[in-house]
């Protein structure tokens, strides 16, 4: 397929075959959105079937598959070829929260949990995406990490580290994919709006048994800016790094997140 061109301040993503993991729902569902808005076909996939079918009501392509299982992975790939013909740009947004807890406190299976969606997901799906990607012209993977994989959280650490091994994944890919011309980064968002940052400052306020309004606050205190993040500024930093605008763009870890320096 052609890659997008862009057209005044527009990004025209037509013809263009993108999968969003998680996108039937909050940042994957924003970026799901931003890129049909702009032309691109997109493919999502969710383990919410209620989300699911809300998705194929906006006009998107949308499957049930959990990341995690290589079993599902392999049979999304195969539902993307037929659907599409192909891939030419893979968002890795599948993610959990993971325990909120001090270490000492955590069990191991938690701990497996986060890593199995938050890195050997990804890692699933670039594997069975990769025979896709290399036959596009212009193909791009971009992978979810966060503004913990770049900084320490407390009481957070399996999803901290999970997303530091995002970022570890990532340039390793951008090394290792060069040479097919697959152009490989991550988005290392802020505490981003909605109810899963809700669920967490919630959490966290029942470990440090303090008000959530306290806590609350402490979130937006995180970045200089005193806001949370949008999942519409997400998603357009994904359709910045999937864009010719971005073609010499690889393997960064892009933060979106108001210049956050140091997790609460």
């Amino acid at each position: 397929m052609s890659a997008p061109e862009i057209t005044g301040h527009r990004l025209d993503f037509t013809g263009r075959r993108v999968l969003v993991t998680a996108g039937a729902a909050g940042i994957g569902l924003a970026i799901a959105t931003a890129m049909k808005a702009n032309g691109a076909d997109v493919f999502v996939t969710d383990v919410n079937r209620q989300a699911v079918t809300a998705a194929t009501d906006l006009g998107l392509v949308a499957a049930v598959s959990d990341v995690s299982r290589e079993d599902d992975v392999v049979e999304l790939m195969k539902s993307i070829r037929d659907e599409f013909g192909g891939l030419d740009v893979l968002i890795n947004n599948a993610g959990v929260a993971g325990p909120t807890g001090r270490v000492e406190e955590l069990g191991i299976e938690a701990w497996k949990a986060t890593f199995d969606v938050n890195v050997h997901g990804q890692f699933l799906c670039v594997k069975h995406a990769l025979p896709l990607l290399k036959s596009s012209t212009d193909p791009s993977i971009v992978n979810m990490s966060s503004a913990a994989g770049r900084l320490g959280m407390a009481g957070r650490s399996p999803y901290s580290a999970s997303k530091w091994a995002v970022i570890g994944f990532t340039k390793s890919l951008a090394i290792e994919l060069g040479e097919s011309g697959i152009r490989v980064n991550a988005i290392c968002p802020g505490a981003v709006d909605g109810p899963r940052i809700q669920h967490v400052i919630e959490a966290k306020a029942a470990m440090l048994n303090r008000p959530v309004d306290e806590v609350a606050a402490l979130y937006r205190g995180q970045s200089s800016l005193g806001r949370l993040v949008d999942a519409s500024d997400i998603a357009d930093m994904a359709l910045f790094l999937s864009s010719p605008l971005a073609r010499n763009v690889n393997g960064q870890a892009m933060a979106v997140d108001g210049n956050t320096e140091k997790l609460f």
